[in-house]
């Protein structure tokens, strides 16, 4: 379910958190009802987003790339809302970010002109499916991956073709462990595809990576890696300007994920003193942060002296706050020391770790942390909690911390953004498809 199938106007108890038997509100009506997710009003579970915290985020963020000179263009693939992805472009993104057509389109229709399509799309058919988009969206400012001849020449062979699609810009994608040229030769065969066929409606428009997919379980390692990428990806913008001249505005885009330090470092010799290249993040999940994978990143990155802000540095641990939560009712104490809860694999992901019981609630009111207590396992509709000794009755209210926001987010239709006090004043609708 996705805001694209939701009547914005009728939200009603068939979706997660609404009331049961609340009559149908508009989307823009419930933040102004009172409900809290831990009083009994609320259906559970339910995804929440701490409101305070992501405006924290959000504006540590956007400060960290001004100060450093550089842009972001976050990934709208982590919430999928495009009332968030204005939030962040109204809060000084330089445009968002897409995974695949389908994300573009949402963007596209929501008024996002400026977008980073980063991932290749496939072969011709994906290449007419492109042009068939963007030629309802005259405005658009797209700029795709290519890291092969081939998808460079049908994405070349249409546009060459039609006189009805606005200009597309190609990024030629360098990588390690995922997609792009491996080699400085690699890199080479493709942008001469690109450059003989190029035209004022399709052209080079600089160069992407992605150093997420470099990383392994060795800190050290994943950084000789990452490193080794970024010294690929100055190479390639060397090659580029040796090609094209001084003059033509390049995008040179990467750091989607907990790695930017790296890439800000890394890329410097591409970027800085070059006038005409704009260097773009595209880190999306780093505002929501979490109680697992990226916590773990963030540690990582203070571990390595990674966030400087005005010449200083600080604790990105500290600094970014997490926050998403889930939360459910204790269903059943079958056992001494487990408690069943009313969430499962169809509320949340585990492909990073498992959700983290945060604090309990009683009756509406908060009775404390649940640091003894941890999940064991999950299955479809359950959360099989041990309770380390606490003292959790059915009916209680836990509140969950999450790991990986971008799989958790997308089982949620409605995330309800609440205050300080844990009130819901507001909802955002996602377009997950």
């Amino acid at each position: 379910m996705s805001d694209l199938h939701l009547s914005l106007d009728a939200i009603d108890d068939r979706m997660r958190g609404f009331p049961a038997g609340h009559a149908p509100l508009p989307l823009a009506e419930i933040g102004r009802q009172g409900w809290k997710p831990y009083d009994g009003t609320m259906s559970l579970p339910l995804m929440s987003l701490d409101r305070p915290a992501f405006d924290g985020n959000v504006a540590l963020m956007m400060r960290y790339v001004r100060d450093h000179g550089v842009a972001i263009a976050p990934h709208a693939k982590t919430p999928m809302s495009t009332d968030i992805a204005k939030e962040l472009v109204e809060a000084g993104a330089w445009g968002m970010t897409v995974a695949d057509i389908r994300q573009a389109s949402v963007l596209l229709k929501a008024g996002f002109d400026r977008l980073i399509l980063a991932n290749e799309i496939g072969g011709k058919a994906a290449a007419r499916r492109l042009a068939a988009l963007l030629a309802g969206h005259p405005q658009a400012q797209m700029h795709v991956f290519v890291d092969s001849a081939e998808l460079a020449d049908s994405l070349l062979e249409i546009w060459q073709a039609r006189d009805d699609l606005p200009p597309l810009g190609l990024l030629l994608e360098v990588g390690a462990g995922r997609a792009g040229a491996r080699t400085i030769e690699a890199a080479q065969a493709i942008l001469d595809a690109i450059l003989a066929g190029e035209n004022a409606g399709i052209r080079l428009g600089g160069i992407g990576a992605y150093e997420g997919a470099a990383a392994t379980a060795d800190p050290k390692e994943s950084i000789r890696r990452i490193d080794e990428l970024m010294a690929l990806t100055v190479e390639t913008h060397h090659l580029v300007r040796n090609r094209v001249g001084t003059e033509r505005p390049l995008i040179l885009t990467a750091g989607g994920s907990v790695f930017f330090d790296r890439v800000i470092a890394g890329l410097g010799p591409a970027y800085k003193g070059d006038a005409a290249t704009t260097l773009v993040l595209r880190s999306g999940a780093i505002f929501f942060h979490d109680h697992g994978v990226y916590e773990r990143g963030l540690a990582a990155l203070d571990g390595r002296s990674g966030f400087e802000l005005s010449g200083e540095t600080i604790s990105a641990s500290r600094g970014f706050k997490p926050v998403l939560r889930v939360w459910a009712e204790v269903l059943s104490r079958p056992e001494p020391d487990l408690a069943i809860c009313g969430m499962g694999l169809r509320d949340v992901a585990i492909d990073q770790g498992l959700p983290r019981p945060l604090a309990l609630y009683r009756e509406g009111r908060r009775i404390g942390t649940l640091d003894a207590a941890a999940v064991a396992r999950l299955n479809d509709q359950h959360a099989f909690v041990t309770t380390g000794g606490g003292d959790l009755r059915i009916g209680d209210v836990i509140e969950f911390g999450l790991s990986h926001p971008c799989t958790c987010l997308d089982r949620h239709a409605l995330v309800y953004g609440l205050d300080v006090d844990g009130t819901v004043i507001g909802a955002f609708a996602t377009s997950f498809g």
